[in-house]
This record gives structure tokens, sequence and C-alpha cells, in this order.
């Protein structure tokens, strides 16, 4: 074991290589590295990561809309253009999927087109069945999902037939997409219980054969669907459930390359995120999210956990407005009646929020102590400080003073707060409260002790009268 030397520098070293306050955090690696998959040495090198062309896709006004009433063609208009402005002018958010079954969801993607915007590009979602490309190839689009479950839970016990009936089947309805000019993209329901040899093997293998006789923009694209969430990433994990050892497989053996390979997870025990993450590493180009994860059952990726992770590996902002994130989640609330957590990364309202006023005081000291990066600058959500019994004076002075918009030496020291602290202890100590206190308590114990500092700030613009 070697034995290591205490360093003890003049000045911090703060990583800021890596922990640039003014960006997402560097997902940085220490250089290729050797897996054992299916008993061959594969070496996967993460610089690849830099060059290869990954992308996020869409899928909140299908899989979103599964659990959820459905929204409204207004409401689908803005988020997209909002998902655009997200996604930038690269087109990091490359494609959004549609249902193209009734009036209102075939009105929103006409309304959608007119927009005329490079990105996302609008895709389908329909049935394994022929005459639905008829569907699809009317609204002009290029590309469809079309379900191609794969399992034999769903082969067997849900289509009621066998493998070799749905193998027929899916390749009779490829063919016929590839006919009607429509690019097919088979989604493989429920891959991570399939049996991986013995049917999604040969099925994806078939259509690589398909891929070599057609052009470029009719090639089938494959969808990997953890329908269930059943996929793990660790080292060592078998088939059908590792998804490193899935995504490899499907490239390598099945002949589908990345630049045609997608993920679609769900959130069942908590992985979503994370596999959609591992899919990127291991050679799949793109991973399917919905806003918020809101998807059916558990969710799906999170779109917004999407493009941080996206912006760590690329270690640049890839023309990504980050901003845009906190416009989605005011939209989500007030117009389309979305409960999200108050806590939850990115979209939540107080997801930078601390209830310690030992951390509040670690902000007052320098904001990166408790603050991820420059939220305020990055998701216009400056760090901000929960009003409990754990706050202290140090939490009501950071709460006070982000309100009345002071910084610097501008802001207000502690000595001013003592009069609403003591009110903030009281109403626990004396009156027994268990809850926390509300945002319009703070505001009116303000006017009430800090009236000439309320009416300053008024005048400012930083608050309401």
């Amino acid at each position: 074991m070697k034995r290591y030397e205490l360093d003890n520098p003049a000045s911090p070293n703060l990583m800021e290589d890596i922990f640039d306050y003014e960006s997402v955090p560097k997902i940085t690696f220490d250089g290729p590295a050797i897996e054992v998959i299916n008993g061959q040495e594969v070496r996967f090198d993460p610089a690849d990561m830099k060059r290869r062309d990954i992308v996020i896709t869409d899928t909140t006004f299908r899989d979103g809309q599964q659990a959820r009433p459905p929204y409204t063609v207004e409401q689908c208009v803005t988020l997209f253009k909002l998902m655009a402005r997200l996604g930038g002018p690269n087109g990091v958010i490359r494609q959004s999927e549609f249902f193209l079954y009734n009036t209102k969801d075939r009105e929103a993607v006409e309304k959608c087109r007119e927009l005329d915007l490079p990105f996302p590009e609008i895709t389908g979602w329909i049935r394994a069945v022929k005459g639905d490309f008829k569907l699809v190839a009317k609204m002009g689009l290029k590309e469809t999902g079309m379900l191609t479950s794969s399992s034999d839970y769903h082969i067997y016990n849900k289509l009621k037939t066998d493998r070799a009936g749905a193998f027929r089947d899916y390749i009779e309805v490829v063919e016929a997409a590839i006919e009607a000019g429509v690019r097919p993209r088979c989604h493989l329901e429920d891959v991570t219980r399939a049996d991986i040899p013995g049917f999604v093997l040969p099925f994806v293998q078939k259509l690589a054969d398909i891929s070599a006789q057609v052009p470029e923009d009719l090639k089938p694209k494959v969808r990997l669907c953890d329908t269930m969430g059943f996929g793990v990433t660790y080292p060592g994990a078998a088939l059908p459930r590792s998804v490193p050892k899935l995504v490899h497989t499907i490239i390598s053996e099945g002949g589908i390359p990345g630049d045609r390979l997608e993920w679609h997870g769900h959130n069942d025990f908590h992985k979503a995120h994370i596999n959609g993450a591992t899919c990127w590493l291991y050679g799949c180009d793109a991973v399917n999210t919905t806003l918020a994860g809101f998807g059916e059952r558990t969710g799906n990726p999170p779109l917004e956990g999407a493009v941080m992770e996206y912006i760590g590996i690329k270690g640049d902002m890839c023309g990504i407005d980050t901003t845009a994130l906190f416009d989605i989640s005011r939209y989500l609330r007030r117009e389309c009646g979305m409960r999200i957590p108050s806590n939850q990364p990115f979209l939540g309202r107080k997801f930078n929020a601390t209830s310690a006023g030992i951390h509040a005081d670690g902000l007052n000291s320098d904001e990166r102590i408790y603050n991820i990066f420059n939220t305020a600058k990055l998701l216009k959500r400056p760090p901000a400080v929960n009003i409990t019994d754990k706050s202290g004076i140090d939490g009501v002075a950071m709460w006070v003073n982000n309100f009345l918009g002071l910084s610097g030496d501008a802001r207000l020291s502690k000595i001013k707060m003592a009069k609403i602290g003591r009110w903030v202890v009281d109403q626990y100590e004396k009156q027994g409260r268990i809850t926390s206190i509300s945002d319009e308590e703070m505001i009116e114990q303000i006017k009430l002790h800090l009236p000439q500092q309320f009416e300053e700030a008024v005048k400012r613009g930083e608050v309401e009268a």
C-alpha cells in the first residue's frame, strides 16, 4: 500500500476545471477501459463521447400523455417551442414523438409543424398494423415508431401468438412502412425480459439485412424499451437485464449501428436516468425522455436530467439554453396543472433551497459551498432557504436578503433580522408549530419589522407592493 503525505496548500484547490461554477460540472474519465462482454474483451474510450453525435429524444406527447389528462393543442405547441429553445440550434433534443390517432393529436402535429423549427423533428407512434402507415404518410411524417413487443410475456400472453408469428407480422409491417416511404422505428417492448439470442437478435439481424437494401433515410431504427424498468448497469450483470451488454450486443451482433439505436426506459426501480446515460456510454446514440420524467406508471428518464448529463459528458453547453427549464417548469405547473415536487432536481421551485441554518451560513459565505452551480444564471433560480425551526438566524438573513434583492455590501446584517428571527423561534418553541413558515408569512414580517427596506425594494422593482 502506497503511503500519502499530507498536502497543505496556501490556497484551496477548488477543482475549478471540473466544477466551473458558471457551467454544469464536467464528467471526467481516467481514460479507456477494458470490459468483458459476452466473453470478449471490449475497449471503451470515453473520449469517443466528445466526437459522437449523441442526442436526446422526447416522448412527452406520447408516453407522457399516458400518465395524465391529455395536453391541449395550445399546450403541446407551447411546450414544443420551449423544448426547441432548450435543445438549441444544434438539435441536442433531436426528435419529439406524437400520437396520431385522434383529431386533437393530429392538430397538435400540424400546429407544431407550422412553426417550421429545425429541431425537434416530429415523429409518430403507431401499432404494428399495416393500415396505420397510411395515417403516418398522410401526415407527411418521415419516421414513426411501431410496437414490436419482444418478450414472451407480450408475444405469447398479450398478442396470443408465438415467436414465429410475431417475427413474420413485424417484418411485414416494417416492409410496408418502407414501401410507403416512412422510416420504421421498431420499439422492442419489454426487451429486458426478452430472449436475446432466441428472438431479439434474429429479428434485428433481419432488420439489418433490410437496411442494406434501402436508402439511408429509410433504414429501420431500433428502440430498446425497458418497459418495466428491469435494466441494470452493474458490471458482470447478465442479459437480458444488463444495459451495457444489451447495447453492445445489438450493435456488435445484431448489426444495428449506434446512430440507429435508441433507449426508452421506465423508472420502476429508480434507474431510468442512469440506465439512459449508460446507454450513451456504451454506443447507443439516442436516449428517449419526457419532461419532468412524467410517463406511464413510474415515468421515463427526465428530459431535464438528460440535458444536464449531456452537458457534463460533453463538457460544453453545445448551444443548450438551460434557462428554458425555468419557463417549462412554470408553464407545466401554472398552465398544465402538473404537480412537480418542490425538491425535484432542476424543475422544482425549491430544489436548491436549504432548511438548515448551517447550510444557509455556508451559502452566505460562498454560495458555491452548498449550490451545485450558478443556478441563478443557468436556471433562473438563485439558491434559497426554507424557514423552519432548523433555519436559525443565518437562514432568516439569507431569505430576507434574497427576497429584497440585496447582494454584496448592500445585504442586511443578521442584527437587523433579530426580531424576525425571534418571531420564527417563537412559532416553534411557544406556539408548537410543526409546519414550515410560508413565503407570505415572511413577507408580512418584513413589512412589519423592515418597512423602509421593503419600500425601497418595491421602488427598485424587486418585489410587488
